[in-house]
């Protein structure tokens, strides 16, 4: 891990398309700024993390579910 020391208005490039900018330091909080292409998703972590399990879950199917919907679609029986 990198670690910076920066004051407020000092920026941190990574890499040619991300910078880093300390907007306000109050207290134990920092606020950065964050500029970066529109296609890259930034995330806290916290929800990064939660994106991946929700993720997860998703893609833990099981075949017999999809068998039943299909067969509850097919039919338009309602359980």
């Amino acid at each position: 891990m990198l670690v910076l020391s920066r004051k407020v208005g000092e920026v941190i490039a990574i890499g040619d398309q991300i910078s880093v900018t300390v907007v306000e330091v109050k207290g134990g909080t920092v606020r950065l700024g964050i500029t970066a292409p529109q296609d890259m998703t930034i995330y806290r972590q916290e929800i990064y993390l939660k994106v991946q399990q929700e993720n997860k879950q998703a893609a833990d199917w099981n075949l017999d579910d999809l068998e039943r919907i299909a067969a509850l679609a097919g039919t338009g029986e309602k359980e």
